[in-house]
């Protein structure tokens, strides 16, 4: 189970290329849910680890099934809307990120071929089409 995060800004989106199995990729800022935390802390530590943005989290975008096909991996997203609070510049991000870029969606289906996954672009389209959910829809029980 993962998380990722879209962040816009000027038509531009927060992405990161990072280390994949076969050479640099691209995606959202994303990654694995941990333990004892929520969906929703789980977006904004992986956002803040790989970007060193700082973001609030509005809105759930969407939830996203995907099978590697190479793999048959299968992986499931939550994806959340997040706003820009500040960025910390002197941050350390994660070993596996090559870099932090803000690009428009024109420029992200030029590099189609360094995807992570279809998922990057089917979570922006949806972004893009309006969807947006309220976070109540998520229920945490943890203590």
């Amino acid at each position: 189970m993962t998380v990722a995060t879209i962040v816009a800004r000027n038509d531009q989106f927060l992405c990161v290329e990072e280390y994949g199995r076969n050479g640099p990729v691209l995606n959202q800022p994303a990654g694995h849910w941990e333990e004892c935390e929520t969906l929703i802390e789980a977006a904004q530590r992986e956002t803040l680890e790989e970007t060193g943005w700082h973001v609030a989290i509005s809105h759930l975008c969407g939830i996203y099934q995907w099978r590697h096909p190479s793999n048959k991996e299968t992986f499931l997203r939550f994806c959340f809307v997040g706003e820009c609070l500040h960025q910390d510049p002197t941050r350390a991000l994660d070993p596996a990120i090559i870099a932090v870029h803000w690009l428009s969606r024109e420029q992200l289906l030029q590099r189609q071929q360094d995807w992570r996954s279809p998922m990057l672009m089917r979570c922006l389209d949806d972004y893009s089409s309006g969807h947006r959910y309220p976070l109540d829809l998520i229920h945490s029980l943890l203590s």
